[in-house]
């Protein structure tokens, strides 16, 4: 049994989810003790980060290198396409979510909060999300990605669901919820819509994610 410390809000918690799920693995999930940031949890998980895997004994704590470790320990299904291009370009797509768009939504984080406030920073994340989502339409642009296109393949019968897919869900209920909340006007490109809908149709998306809105309004609503 796997062991995943977590907590309902996180991001990275939903992109582990989603992995385990549709990798059909059960887990035992745990908040962090003494909560998250906590000094009794640095005493398990050095780092502090959430999620953190614990798998017979090892201990991994970062969403990335806990999705290339179950992939290589519990290589079914694949959740990486064949070839040397196709992988290269599906962990592409998996850093473009991490270190690319999700900063520029957590950015809006500290002004959620009607006493902290500031109009100039969230139209200038607006900006940058709505020039990030620009940046992962031509990523994720069908036209290169299925047999036949000018690109490599990323997806096949055999892999519907790519490890480089699993942040992005949470990530854009997120930008959901922050432009209801700030008046955000974020523009969806054609691209990242059909996308988007690609990856609700898989079922340990749609299943993980389902009430996952309200928590994030439930957060919302405390800020």
């Amino acid at each position: 049994m796997l062991t995943l410390y977590n907590t309902p809000v996180s991001v990275y918690g939903i992109k582990t989810r989603i992995l385990l799920r549709h990798k059909g693995l059960k887990r035992e999930e745990q908040l962090p003790p003494g909560g998250y940031g906590s000094a009794a949890y640095k005493k398990v998980v050095p780092s502090g980060n959430v999620p953190a895997l614990i798998d017979d004994g090892l201990l991994i704590a970062d969403s990335e290198a806990i999705a290339e470790y179950i992939e290589e320990r519990y290589p079914d299904p694949p959740m990486m396409p064949t070839g040397l291009a196709a992988r290269a370009k599906a962990r592409e797509l998996s850093r473009f979510h991490d270190t690319r768009l999700e900063p520029e939504v957590r950015a809006l984080f500290r002004v959620v909060s009607p006493n902290r406030h500031d109009a100039v920073h969230a139209a200038r994340q607006a900006e940058a999300i709505n020039a990030r989502l620009g940046q992962l339409a031509i990523l994720v642009d069908r036209r290169g990605q299925e047999r036949g296109g000018s690109g490599p393949s990323l997806r096949s019968d055999a892999v519907p669901l790519l490890l480089a897919d699993c942040g992005y869900p949470a990530t854009f209920a997120w930008i959901d919820a922050l432009d209801s909340a700030l008046d955000l006007s974020i523009d969806w490109p054609g691209a990242v819509s059909a996308y988007r809908w690609m990856l609700d149709e898989q079922d340990a998306v749609s299943v993980t994610m389902a009430g996952y809105g309200a928590v994030i309004r439930e957060w919302i609503a405390k800020q």
